[in-house]
């Protein structure tokens, strides 16, 4: 089996105070990795470093085999990497299937063109209703993102990394602040998506993380400190101490 991701030591402080601390990560193609930790374990700021929204003081990240620890942001999503952001990020004055639309035009050439008009672009247009539908949300494709619920709007930024077709795709916690059902219909997206599609959460959620997840890492104050398949890691009595408060 091939590596999706490989992160070796990698490091970031702020201010003197280590974020991610020599960090060690390899998740394989295809797998379900799900990350966990208390607040200010350096979740979050570990994904921005693989995205290429931080870079890292020291280390090196590898995605499918290449070295894009220096690569901007839009250069690893050519590579295949995808992510949604635990703060919501879309156009709320924008409809869905324009904030679709602008997705897909992020691995374009279209994107360069000042003059392209994309409400006429009648394939980018389809293509993202096409992804709306995946997530359940083609009816609403006219309606504003302001005009729809938050649980829907987190389907549709989970549709906008779906729509660039990721082969490795962030997820920082996808259902934070939904409701009981918004969950389930979230969770059931989520396993619906294909294995092609190498997957690593982060989530609080653990009932509904452990359902997705196969392998398991523990972070605290920004180090590894236990990692394993979902039963190792639960078992531990580190992830309890630090994590779960027992």
């Amino acid at each position: 089996m091939s590596e999706a991701l490989r992160v070796e030591r990698l490091h970031k402080a702020f201010g003197g105070l280590p974020a991610t601390n020599d960090v060690n990560l390899v998740v394989q193609a295809g797998e379900r990795r799900l990350i966990i930790g208390p607040n200010g374990a350096g979740k979050t700021t570990l994904f921005n470093q693989i995205a290429g929204d931080l870079r890292p003081d020291s280390g090196s990240i590898r995605v499918f085999g290449e070295d894009v620890t220096r690569l901007p942001t839009h250069r690893r999503a050519q590579l295949g990497l995808a992510r949604t952001f635990q703060i919501i990020t879309l156009f709320n004055r924008d409809t869905l299937e324009h904030n679709l639309v602008l997705s897909l035009l992020g691995l374009r050439r279209e994107r360069w063109n000042p003059f392209a008009s994309l409400g006429r672009d009648r394939t980018m247009r389809a293509e993202a209703r096409r992804v709306l539908a995946q997530v359940g949300l083609e009816e609403l494709a006219d309606r504003r993102i302001a005009e729809i619920s938050y649980g829907e709007r987190r389907r549709v930024e989970i549709a906008m990394a779906i729509a660039q077709k990721p082969r490795l795709l962030l997820l920082d916690e996808p259902l934070a602040g939904l409701s009981r059902e918004e969950r389930m219909t979230v969770r059931r997206l989520i396993a619906g998506i294909p294995r092609e599609v190498t997957l690593i959460m982060i989530e609080h959620d653990m009932d509904t993380a452990l359902e997705l997840a196969e392998n398991m890492t523990v972070l605290h104050y920004g180090r590894v400190i236990v990692e394993g398949t979902r039963a190792e890691v639960v078992a531990d009595p580190r992830t309890r101490e630090v994590y779960l408060g027992e």
